[in-house]
């Protein structure tokens, strides 16, 4: 049996000249999808901003034999949906204005979690930029964000692969319909991403991954996410437009430094210098900008930390060395302790996690 709201909703948005800001509007205003069709004109015309084209548009009878062939594909594939007015529908993105009036997806999706990030960045991605991915996920772990991402090439397959890998939860926003999947060859990863999250699109089975859709997708990707990472981005490219989407959101930007010389760091350190983003180097600069609430105050001696936590050997030796110091910071730690900056301010956070050490002012730390 056909699903009478969202048969009108599907129709609503096949009327030409009504997009997701103006079916909303219409919605909010006459109560429901079906109540659009079922206003009068003089109501319908009376509604600020609506004209006498959109009503007599409204009668376009095709418009509903679209609807009702989209909802059998969605029927008989199975398909979950969320309007811009359900519980499950994504929350920062309800206060969109431009934000999807209907959502499908796939998988396990589950968004009570409200720590959601998004990764991004160039398709050809390099071995710095697979390793710091790799690295950022790792750290995240404890933190049990979900990750949300394109499923392109590039960035966006080593992130959502690196959230699988360590148990987080990871959602691919799709610029097509769900009856296909693109790039193809990403196929194989369906499966192990419907376990561990899933697939969203706002596109119908009858659309196709054309450029416009993907920059569509992009303001998905950027308003349901607390924060938006780009990892490496050459001066023009996609991410640096989902990077710019979420600036108009009012949502945090972090962005990785690169060398200067490399083709695909440059997006990312404009994205720097004109303060379109936060430098990223670590989990530790994540969690302070967007003031995570992390208890690590641990009522423990040092020795019973070296007895009931246990530290990898990096952490040993940075525990050990600041036993023997009061306090100490954090780039002197990474230059007695041999460790490169960025490493340190993960393995630094880790070590905070487990109630070992503690930060102090001016980016000092001291062993608990």
């Amino acid at each position: 049996m056909l699903h009478n709201e969202l048969l009108h909703t599907l129709a609503l948005l096949k009327v030409e000249g009504i997009g997701d800001v103006v079916a909303k509007k219409l919605i909010k205003q006459c109560g429901s999808a079906a109540a659009v069709f079922q206003t009068s004109k003089k109501a319908f015309v009376a509604i600020d901003g609506i004209g006498d084209y959109l009503y007599k548009n409204l009668q376009e009878k095709k418009i509903f034999n679209l609807a009702e062939n989209e909802l059998r594909f969605i029927e008989k594939e199975q398909i979950s949906y969320a309007t811009f007015e359900d519980d499950s529908y994504p929350e920062r993105l309800k206060h969109c204005a431009d934000g999807p009036t209907v959502l499908f997806q796939t998988g396990a999706i589950n968004l009570q979690n409200k720590r959601v990030i998004n990764i991004v960045g160039t398709r050809q991605i390099s071995p710095y930029g697979v390793a710091f991915t790799n690295t950022l996920l790792e750290d995240l772990a404890p933190l049990n964000p979900i990750i949300v991402s394109g499923f392109a090439y590039g960035v966006d397959i080593v992130a959502h692969q690196a959230a699988m890998q360590n148990n987080l939860q990871t959602i691919g926003v799709l610029a097509h319909g769900l009856n296909q999947i693109y790039p193809k060859s990403h196929k194989k990863y369906i499966s192990q991403m419907e376990q561990n999250g899933g697939f969203m699109t706002e596109f119908w089975s009858t659309s196709n991954p054309d450029r416009e859709n993907f920059i569509k997708r992009n303001r998905i990707v950027a308003g349901m996410c607390e924060a938006t990472i780009v990892i490496e981005s050459a001066e023009k490219g996609g991410s640096l437009i989902t990077a710019n989407i979420a600036n108009d959101y009012n949502r945090d930007v972090f962005a990785v430094p690169g060398r200067i010389t490399d083709k695909f760091s440059q997006g990312c350190n404009n994205l720097i210098k004109t303060q379109r983003a936060h430098l990223l180097n670590s989990v530790a600069d994540l969690v302070y900008i967007l003031n995570w609430d992390i208890d690590t105050k641990k009522e423990s001696k040092p020795i019973q930390k070296q007895l009931f936590v246990s530290l990898t050997e990096e952490e040993q030796k940075i525990y050990d060395y600041l036993v023997n110091k009061e306090n100490e910071l954090m780039d002197i730690i990474a230059l007695d302790c041999d460790f490169p900056i960025f490493k340190i301010s993960s393995l630094l956070l880790n070590m905070e996690l487990k109630g070992v050490i503690r930060p102090l002012p001016g980016k000092l730390f001291e062993a608990v």
